[in-house]
């Protein structure tokens, strides 16, 4: 696992993209409970940085693609999946898998 930042930089109901090995990942803050998602939606590759997160999913500014935070899957659209990541906390350290 890779330290990508620090607790309080991701705030509550908040976003934050970090770049780790050339990679886009966006952390998204829901009540202390980080998860870590690709920033682009595998629908189309909008970037979710603009996205709307409510009720444990995030979706897409474009067409309004709505991901599960948990696992990825889109209950509308079960063809595409985003791609999630595991994440630990270790102190303020926000720490994510890349594997």
């Amino acid at each position: 696992m890779t330290v990508v930042a620090k607790i309080g930089e991701v705030p509550n109901f908040g976003k934050k993209v970090v770049s780790v090995s050339g990679r886009e990942i966006l952390l998204v803050n829901i009540k202390g409970v980080i998860h870590a998602c690709e920033n682009e939606c595998p629908h189309q590759g909008s970037p979710l940085t603009a996205a709307v997160v409510k009720e444990g999913t995030i979706s897409c500014p474009r067409h309004g693609y709505r991901f599960n935070l948990s696992d990825g899957t889109c209950g509308d659209h079960p063809d595409f999946t985003l791609k999630i990541f595991p994440v630990r906390l270790e102190g303020d350290d926000i720490l994510v898998d890349l594997d």
